[in-house]
């Protein structure tokens, strides 16, 4: 099988992109896993088709890159909503389906994508920590010296701990730099392993870090592969109007034959 596949990045999250438009692409878990494989494969944190909808601009499937198919992801929606805009798929605001329900975005004059995520209705508390669903389920722990944390061992031990092993949970580790910036390193499902970021962890870390009072919030974000921001609704602890905002770039087009 010969695949001609897309690379896009969001913040250094990466993904390969296959117009799916035709709904002809099939692939196994296994394949998947190969294809996103650094040593073998392509290389990618996770894969996502293009496909058509009769009821949107287009819908969004999102693979980890284990080869399962996983939750929603926001920087895999930010660069799936470049590609589209990229091969001619052209909105002033997109609305596309995804596995967590639908979507809007568009672009910013600085040429970000903005990205609008569910609704959150509540935070609990875990042991001093927090954890929370912005499409996918994160954990959030506060730490200090956070670029000499051990990230993949840290968050290693908490994904697969009793409470978690099971599904998993994507794990973020949080400093505060001040009262309107964060940054943040996440440990990913499905990965296994640290990220340059994760759009829904930092979507999650910002709503555990905001402030206090009603209204409206904006929290920038650094992560290791750049600066994203979160802009959202706040009243008592609901959240709406949830807008993950960053760059989504594209890294290049290739053609790739499956011998499996």
């Amino acid at each position: 099988m010969q695949l001609t596949f897309y690379k896009y990045q969001g913040t250094g999250n990466d993904f390969i992109i296959l117009d799916n438009q035709e709904g002809n692409i099939y692939l196994t878990s296994e394949q998947i896993n190969f294809l996103c494989n650094r040593k073998f494969g392509i290389g990618a944190d996770g894969l996502m088709l293009l496909n058509h909808s009769n009821e949107y601009d287009f819908e969004m499937v999102y693979y980890n890159a284990d080869g399962k198919e996983s939750t929603m992801c926001g920087n895999g929606g930010r660069c799936l909503v470049q590609f589209a805009m990229d091969i001619g798929i052209k909105k002033s605001q997109y609305h596309f389906k995804a596995i967590d329900g639908p979507h809007d975005a568009h672009f910013e004059k600085n040429g970000w994508v903005d990205l609008k995520m569910k609704k959150v209705d509540k935070i609990e508390r875990y042991y001093g920590d927090f954890i929370l669903d912005t499409g996918s389920p994160h954990y959030i722990k506060t730490v200090t010296d956070i670029a000499n944390y051990e990230v993949f061992k840290e968050g290693r031990a908490i994904r697969f701990s009793k409470d978690f092993e099971d599904i998993g949970i994507n794990v973020n580790f949080v400093e505060v730099t001040d009262e309107d910036t964060i940054t943040v390193r996440t440990y990913e499902r499905g990965v296994e392993n640290e990220t340059l970021s994760c759009g829904t962890g930092v979507t999650a870390a910002a709503l555990v870090f905001a402030h206090n009072e009603a209204g409206f919030n904006r929290i920038e974000v650094n992560t290791l592969g750049g600066k994203l921001a979160v802009e959202f609704d706040k009243l008592d602890e609901t959240f709406t109007n949830i807008w993950l905002c960053g760059p989504a770039t594209f890294v290049f087009k290739g053609e790739i034959i499956l011998h499996f």
